[in-house]
Order: structure tokens, then C-alpha cells, then sequence
């Protein structure tokens, strides 16, 4: 089931059904490739696909910002230290601490940012 559709609150084929999260998102070439599934003042989850060799350089945010690896790992550096991150695993990346994503091979997370 395709879940591209977007309403105010949540996707639509996501409200009220279980769904495969690491079916929800394709990978594409040399892409990052992201969807919402939930953003709302309170906070956001969004799905990404990250190609191998893709990243999101160093940046901040200013709130905590919770990674589940679904398929594949991932390389994270937080506040200048790595670590790989694998599928089935979760970490938090501390607000206002510079942090980047890289894909050493394709890989799939869950982001979930809650604005408190």
C-alpha cells in the first residue's frame, strides 16, 4: 500500500491501519528519498531511504531527534563522535548538538522529532 497521500495530521493509508514501515518508502538512486507520516505542532515522524553513499551533512536541531534504523545501518556522528547504527536499533541525537547521516550502504530510518 502506497502511503503518499498527506493530510493535516497523519498519511491517510497510515491512520487507523498496521502498515510495514520499511515498505512505506522506496529507494531511489543517488537520492535521499523522505515521506511524512505524521507532522503536527507537536512534533514530526518521517520515513527515509538513503541511497549508498548519500548524506545529510552536519547540521543541528533544536530538539531531540529519535533515529530507528529499519534496513540496512547507518553511520551517525553526533557532537563529533561515530557510530553505526544497524537495523532494529534506535538512538537519540541530543538537541543542539551538530549531527550528520551517512550511508555507507542503503538504509532505511524512522525519525521522530517531538517539539517540547
Amino acid at each position: 500500500m502506497n502511503c503518499a497521500k498527506r493530510d493535516s495530521s497523519a498519511l491517510d493509508a497510515c491512520t487507523g491501519r498496521s502498515q510495514e514501515l520499511v515498505s512505506l518508502i522506496e529507494y531511489s538512486h543517488d537520492s535521499i528519498v523522505s515521506k511524512t507520516i505524521l507532522d503536527t505542532s507537536a512534533g514530526t515522524i518521517t520515513l527515509f531511504a538513503f541511497d549508498r553513499g548519500q548524506k545529510l551533512s552536519e547540521h543541528t536541531a533544536p530538539y531531540n531527534a529519535v533515529v530507528q534504523v529499519l534496513d540496512g545501518s547507518a553511520k551517525l556522528t553526533i557532537g563529533g563522535e561515530d557510530v553505526k547504527v544497524l537495523a532494529g536499533e534506535i538512538i537519540i541525537m541530543p538537541a543542539n548538538v551538530p549531527h550528520s547521516v551517512a550511508a555507507e550502504e542503503k538504509f532505511k530510518m524512522l525519525l521522530t522529532m517531538i517539539r517540547a
